[in-house]
């Protein structure tokens, strides 16, 4: 006979996300402890990409469900060259085009040898307690819940409003 003896802990993560230090893109830290008690859908952007129209919908998502959901930009310029922008230029985008009102992080790299901190928490089981995976292109999407604990990884052609994500938070 079998017996599934995983405990719990084993899928608590080893790390806190909430200890995982970042700056908006106007250079202010983000305290992401924050935010305990929401659920959080990390999107790494890009303002040249084919996927930037889903900067609208990341925004609907925002305001319908932003009592429970808190949605966290993250400009990276690591696929296509996509993110040239300075902080300024990339804001100034984002509000004039998508009306973005959602939080956005300084550009960082989410792969490779100067990858962010928050995306090896994202990126590794052994960190997150969940799952690995690896960031394929812009607009990649993870959710972590209202406790800190990983919920799932969408690649970019997952929209922000598809049920596979609001399933999450309605």
């Amino acid at each position: 006979m079998f017996f599934n003896c995983k405990t719990k802990a084993q899928n608590e993560p080893k790390e806190s996300i909430y200890d995982i230090a970042i700056n908006s893109l106007s250079g202010d830290p983000i305290d992401l402890g924050q935010f305990k008690g929401k659920k959080l859908l990390f999107v790494n952007t890009a303002s040249e990409c084919g996927f930037t129209p889903q900067y609208a919908e990341l925004e609907e998502l925002h305001k319908k469900y932003q009592d429970k959901l808190v949605i966290i930009g993250l400009p990276c310029n690591q696929f296509g060259g996509q993110e040239p922008g300075s902080a300024s230029e990339i804001q100034s985008f984002c509000q004039k085009n998508y009306g973005v009102d959602f939080l956005m992080t300084e550009k960082i790299d989410v792969k490779g040898e100067n990858q962010h901190p928050l995306y090896k928490w994202l990126t590794d089981k052994d960190i997150n307690g969940v799952k690995s995976s690896s960031v394929k292109w812009n607009f990649q999407k993870y959710m972590v819940d209202e406790n800190g604990h990983f919920v799932d990884v969408w690649y970019s052609i997952t929209k922000p409003m598809s049920s596979k994500i609001t399933k999450y938070v309605e």
